[in-house]
């Protein structure tokens, strides 16, 4: 297996491999050059996101800047919009499903670190992939960790550190974030 694929997979994978430099390299360049796109220019700032990320929906808003580590990994819905100041490290994949709204400074992390101190000093690492569903709000400085699946219509506090799987229709908040209530997501009128 390559290192690409050891790491698509969740197991320990050498960072340090040229392909992992070079796609982590190709990345940091599409969102330099987003970041520094005129934000009046919609037309180059979607050419660069398409380019950037695995696959993507119509409709989709992303403020700058933002950072991905390969971009490649992450893959999102119809209606998308993230917020100021996220971080995505994508080394296993991210999917994100329709009409989620991410809030400014959201982290979501693929990428952990063996518990062990010497399997952690020989420079490996893991990532665990993350499901993010449809019509999820993901609230400011929030942050998702690996192998977190959230469940459709789900909503996160602002603040609030995800280290295990959230239901659908629910309200999570906290360090570590837990169930504060349901959510009635009865459909609203026009």
């Amino acid at each position: 297996m390559t290192e690409r694929e050891k790491m698509l997979a969740g197991q320990l994978y050498d960072p340090m491999d040229k392909e992992l430099l070079r796609l982590r390299s190709r990345a940091r360049q599409l969102c330099h050059g987003f970041s520094a796109a005129d934000p009046l220019d919609t037309k180059s700032r979607a050419h660069i996101a398409h380019e950037l990320l695995g696959s993507a929906g119509r409709n989709i808003l992303i403020e700058s800047p933002v950072m991905l580590d390969y971009g490649v990994h992450t893959h999102v819905g119809d209606d998308f919009f993230m917020n100021f100041n996220c971080c995505i490290l994508d080394g296993a994949e991210v999917f994100i499903g329709d009409r989620v709204m991410i809030a400014p400074y959201v982290q979501i992390y693929t990428a952990t670190h063996p518990l062990e101190a010497s399997a952690r000093n020989a420079g490996r690492e893991l990532a665990k992939s993350i499901t993010i569903g449809n019509d999820v709000w993901i609230g400011g400085g929030a942050i998702i960790c690996p192998g977190v699946t959230i469940g459709d219509r789900a909503v996160v506090a602002a603040g609030s550190v995800v280290i295990k799987d959230v239901p659908q229709d629910v309200l999570v908040g906290g360090n570590p974030a837990r169930v504060i209530r349901s959510i009635g997501n009865a459909a609203v009128q026009p």
